[in-house]
């Protein structure tokens, strides 16, 4: 048993490794989700629309600004990529090119770490020994820059996800009630299902922000409560003017 029992365990601590990984990708975009999505059926029912048309617009919502969002965090994270690379070109060249500057710079910068002497001499020579580390020290210590450890295709698509998984929540009452059976007080019904995707996006929020969880729930529902009566009200009053 003890055999089985440590492969497994190691799966599931990898899978939820590399959960975490993209933790903060899955939070927002779920907060983003939800919210809008919820603002959309919010801005229907106080404009007293059909279901039909809740469903309609809230799934044209939930496609095009959930793979909008997607696309901004994968175009986000690809520049971000891509402005490293090119810094760390213009350190290899420096390296190449002004290795007296550069190797004055990593001595400046550890002098200013408290290191002095031969003890600073040392650690100057290791570091300028070889090309790549000397470039990424450079790289982190004179520009505090960090290559990226995530996927920019895998940000996105988290993102995605998320935010369609999030965001059906407030229009799988609709779905239910025009689909299958017809449902009772579909508003609030899908106002308190969407408040509990709020608290467990905002219970996740804290996780990825290592904040106090009560306070990222109660900010979570209150972002989502202030959006919804909005939309509500918006809706509601373009319904009697019209």
């Amino acid at each position: 048993m003890q055999e089985h029992s440590e492969p497994t365990l190691h799966l599931r601590t990898s899978n939820w490794e590399r959960f975490q990984e993209y933790l903060s990708e899955f939070v927002y975009g779920g907060i983003d989700g939800s919210v809008t999505t919820f603002a959309v059926v919010a801005g229907a029912t106080g404009g007293g629309l059909d279901s039909s048309v809740v469903i309609i617009l809230g799934f044209a919502n939930l496609i095009a600004d959930g793979f909008s969002m997607s696309v901004g965090a994968y175009l986000s994270h690809k520049s971000e990529q891509q402005n490293y690379q090119k810094h760390q070109r213009i350190e290899y060249w420096e390296v190449d090119n002004m290795p007296e500057e550069e190797r004055q710079e990593i001595r400046e910068i550890y002098a200013k770490k408290g290191f002095e002497g031969e003890l600073l001499e040392q650690i100057v020579a290791k570091i300028t020994e070889d090309k790549d580390r000397w470039v990424d020290e450079m790289m982190k210590e004179e520009l505090e820059m960090l290559p990226a450890s995530k996927s920019a295709f895998m940000t996105a698509l988290v993102t995605f996800i998320s935010f369609l998984i999030v965001g059906f929540i407030p229009l799988s009452v609709y779905v239910w009630d025009y689909v299958i059976a017809q449902v009772d007080s579909l508003f609030w019904l899908s106002s308190v299902l969407t408040m509990l995707a709020f608290v467990g996006i905002g219970w996740l929020k804290s996780l990825a922000t290592q904040s106090s969880q009560w306070k990222s729930i109660a900010e979570t529902l209150l972002l989502g409560v202030a959006a919804a009566s909005l939309a509500y009200l918006v809706g509601n009053v373009l319904e009697r003017l019209f």
